[in-house]
């Protein structure tokens, strides 16, 4: 019979990821940034916002690539776009990254960074490793981009795989990402995503990763709390990238976000980045998105 005790091994596997935990809490030396000065808030893009125009199945006359994307952030008036890798070729070639980057060159426009569909919620080190080889073909991407920032996902687990060892195996994954990304200059930020849901679990995950290229992707409408704005208030500080939507989940309750104090939150923090729009509200994006765009320039722009 074996001897070992799943709490035990995980209570050794946090204490030697620097994690100290006293019930379901955990804490350790990882730190919000050292952001000296002022907030300094850019305002980007998120390609994810035109999600159904990538398709083929889009209509003609507003078909989207990822160069049309391009041109229509600096249409926008952004500073950046976020490029998600969701719609890229299949199998991108560096050709083509290299006119992408061109593109936003041109058009006066930084990539604030791109994102991808990663899961490392798995029991299968071989399915594990199929997904971290993944992330680590598109850090190589990020910098043949120029992108320095990838949203990652820590990702589900099936039914039957308890979650603390999903959160044991996720973590382990996310470090070995970070340990290359890092060498690239390339940050990876966690989205409060799948089973994130608090800022008390996404912290939980930043301080276990515990490592210098490694952050807060903070998804203002992802949050499933009574209180979505106190979850932003203690994630901000380690942000790496704020993906802003126009609606938010309070009690699991959709509401319109309250975008003036998002950006007061934002600043409180001395956040110093890009804040990307990334619009998934029903209302046609074509016409929805210049008007969010336009509200949160002003917003940015205040100071």
């Amino acid at each position: 019979m074996s001897t070992s005790n799943p709490q035990l091994n995980r209570r050794r596997f946090l204490q030697s990821a620097g994690v100290v935990c006293a019930g379901a809490v955990c804490a350790q030396a990882a730190k919000p940034f050292d952001r000296p000065g002022r907030a300094v808030l850019r305002l980007s893009l998120a390609a994810y916002s035109l999600r159904d125009f990538f398709k083929p199945t889009a209509a003609p006359e507003k078909q989207m690539d990822m160069l049309k994307f391009v041109d229509y952030c600096a249409e926008q008036g952004c500073e950046g776009a976020e490029l998600t890798s969701y719609y890229f070729p299949p199998n991108v070639t560096e050709e083509f990254l290299l006119q992408v980057r061109r593109r936003a060159f041109l058009r006066g426009l930084e990539i604030s960074g791109t994102a991808v569909g990663n899961n490392f919620s798995l029991p299968s080190a071989e399915a594990r490793g199929l997904q971290v080889a993944q992330v680590k073909r598109w850090i190589d991407h990020a910098a043949v981009l120029g992108a320095p920032h990838i949203r990652v996902f820590a990702g589900v687990a099936p039914k039957d795989f308890p979650r603390e060892k999903a959160d044991e195996v996720a973590v382990a994954a996310l470090r070995e990402c970070c340990e290359y990304a890092g060498k690239k200059g390339i940050f990876l930020g966690l989205e409060n995503h799948d089973s994130i849901g608090t800022a008390e679990s996404l912290l939980r995950f930043v301080k276990a990763v515990d490592h210098p290229w490694f952050g807060v992707n903070l998804d203002t409408g992802n949050f499933r709390s009574a209180d979505p704005y106190r979850d932003m208030e203690l994630t901000a500080p380690y942000a790496v990238n704020v993906q802003v939507k126009v609606e938010l989940q309070v009690d699991g309750k959709k509401q319109a976000s309250d975008l003036k104090r998002i950006v007061r939150i934002l600043r409180a923090a001395s956040y110093q980045g890009y804040v990307a729009l990334e619009y998934e509200a029903a209302a046609d994006p074509f016409k929805a998105i210049p008007e969010a765009l336009r509200e949160l320039k002003a917003l940015l722009a205040a100071g």
